[in-house]
């Protein structure tokens, strides 16, 4: 349920009709727009009385919700949410581009990509430093080293830095990094998304290989229902019939995920393509359609690469495309 509040209400009078409806055992998020203040209702509503409630001087309107997701409804909150990333802000008309290698290989390699990409205007340093395989016989990651170097990445150019994690058992590894990345295989592992829900740091979520953009909201909402609403979303390429293309990217996500719900939304166009020729065009579609940012791969050496060279660009190549995103985006803004 969402209860509207009329512009002007006295602090006062907001704070005792919040205090009556906790009485309920109702947990009630609170949005502060420019003209209203919205009252999000989460839990069991039936006992409430919508027309006693719509009855008062203070309310403007009270509508049920019918989606399953409340916390990152947008229904719930209006306005844009604004994640910050180690002083970078995502989304609210704030871009991010994210960029750096699949996976951590070494210290040359880590601190080469992310000087370049620093020197093109990225503003979060990616890296695998555990990495979910298809295989268990390919490169998995350097784990805790892989860590270290993206924090020693990070303390040369001053690039927050974003990796992923697998499980909660490495949580504590994770302490020092900005921000935590699950991945498409976790999407739906609850166990973690609750742990991460008890964080106070920002979580880059992927869409699944095969998920519903419902599923996507509910695995943001068991994050945000466990008091953590620094969640990002990020659509990523789907599996389809299709076997041209690694993934589908399905752009028509970002707009729609924009409908739905507050959460910044981000594109990953390497993984959704796998092919590093498409990278650039699915990038440029992806700003004009609405993303509030980019993550690409960028690797140094793609030919050497011990993940995912096949998708990842050159420093050059990432050079020219961050001039053309920008350019795309004015466009768009005009």
């Amino acid at each position: 349920m969402i209860v509207v509040l009329k512009n002007g209400v006295a602090k006062e009078k907001r704070e005792q009709l919040i205090g009556w409806l906790k009485n309920y055992g109702l947990t009630i998020h609170i949005s502060e727009g420019e003209f209203h203040t919205v009252l999000g209702l989460v839990g069991d509503t039936s006992a409430v009385d919508m027309d006693l409630v719509s009855s008062l001087d203070i309310v403007d309107s009270v509508k049920r919700v019918t989606e399953p997701f409340k916390c990152c409804n947008r229904k719930f909150h209006p306005d844009d949410m604004i994640v910050e990333v180690g002083g970078v802000k995502i989304g609210g008309g704030h871009f991010a581009m994210i960029a750096g290698p699949c996976s951590v290989e070494s210290e040359e390699q880590i601190l080469a990509v992310a000087r370049a990409v620093k020197a093109s205007g990225a503003d979060i340093l990616r890296g695998g430093a555990f990495k979910p395989r298809t295989s268990p016989y390919d490169f998995s990651g350097l784990r805790a080293l892989g860590l270290e170097l993206l924090r020693l990445a990070r303390a040369e150019t001053g690039l927050p830095i974003v990796s992923e994690i697998m499980s909660t058992a490495q949580l504590p590894l994770f302490e020092d990094v900005d921000m935590l990345q699950v991945g498409a295989r976790n999407m739906q592992n609850f166990d973690l998304l609750r742990e991460l829900g008890k964080l106070d740091k920002p979580v880059l979520l992927k869409r699944g290989l095969a998920n519903t953009l419902k599923e996507l909201l509910m695995s943001a909402e068991y994050i945000m229902a466990a008091g953590n609403e620094r969640v990002v979303l990020c659509e990523r390429g789907i599996r389809t019939f299709s076997d041209y293309t690694r993934n589908t990217l399905d752009l028509s996500a970002v707009p729609e995920l924009h409908e739905l719900t507050h959460l910044p939304v981000l594109v990953d166009p390497s993984h959704a393509t796998g092919i590093n020729r498409l990278v650039a065009p699915m990038s440029l579609a992806a700003a004009a359609c609405g993303a509030d940012g980019l993550m690409i791969e960028v690797h140094n050496d793609p030919l050497k690469a011990l993940c995912d060279g096949a998708q990842s660009l050159r420093p050059e190549e990432y050079d020219a495309l961050a001039k053309k995103v920008r350019a795309v985006r004015e466009a768009v803004k005009a």
